[in-house]
């Protein structure tokens, strides 16, 4: 058995994760058998296990995924959805995160575009990169709020650092003037350096009449449509398929 005083100190050293594989060892015969050296390297194995769980947990609570549970293995494929695979397997290994690049996902009310966009932002995060979640509509408001609270600056400053940026329902309402300035504002923030992923009911060829200031537009769209990757789902509702209860479509 481990002294108590020996766990003690190595919680104080914060190696919960060899703590936790001690106490798994001193109840397993088969730990017993092992050499030193063959103990030693599966506790070093278990706390960087458990690091990266606790990583993980932090990092998909300060997303607030609408999704939470969406995650790339349980991608539905099917051939109605224009899903590339190739493309998908590409981004779930999160190069267009370490290249700042912009994903573009569109498609018809229930194809699965926020799920996701959520399943990649939440690999994003399994690969330690922050992430967050924001209905674009909402974070308008938020950013309307902060100018009036002389907080827009800071917030700002705040949303440039996330990594991965997942702006949902993108053009899904019209835009006041200033809107479009500080949406303006908050892509030019992340160009070249953060990650965006962008998901809209409409097509990407209607952003621009739908931002309605013709030099607003040209900036804004010059800075996510360029060097993107796009996905169109198409196919019927799957929402429609779904018994009540059941996750939301894939």
């Amino acid at each position: 058995m481990i002294p108590a005083h020996t766990l003690d100190q190595l919680k104080t050293l914060r190696l919960d994760g060899v703590v936790a594989a001690l106490n798994d060892q001193a109840v397993s015969s088969a730990a017993a058998e092992l050499d030193f050296d063959e103990r030693l390297s599966l506790l070093v194995q278990r706390e960087i296990d458990w690091r990266d769980n606790k990583r993980l947990t932090r990092l998909l609570k300060a997303a607030r995924l609408k999704v939470s549970s969406a995650c790339i293995e349980d991608i539905l494929w099917r051939d109605s959805r224009n899903l590339d695979r190739n493309l998908i397997t590409s981004l779930a290994g999160c190069d267009w995160v370490r290249h700042a690049r912009t994903v573009l996902l569109t498609g018809a009310t229930g194809t699965g575009k926020t799920w996701l966009g959520c399943a990649l932002a939440r690999q994003a995060a399994r690969c330690g990169f922050s992430v967050l979640y924001a209905r674009t509509s909402r974070l308008m408001q938020e950013l309307r709020v902060a100018h009036g609270e002389g907080s827009f600056s800071r917030r700002l400053a705040q949303l440039a650092r996330v990594d991965v940026l997942l702006l949902d329902d993108f053009a899904g309402t019209p835009m006041a003037p200033g809107e479009r300035t500080d949406l303006l504002e908050l892509l030019d923030d992340r160009v070249g350096t953060k990650a965006t992923l962008i998901t809209s009911q409409l097509t990407v060829d209607k952003w621009h009449a739908w931002l309605d200031d013709p030099t607003i537009a040209d900036a804004i769209l010059d800075r996510i449509v360029h060097c993107s990757h796009r996905i169109a789902l198409k196919g019927p509702s799957l929402r429609k398929s779904q018994a009540p209860g059941e996750e939301p479509a894939q």
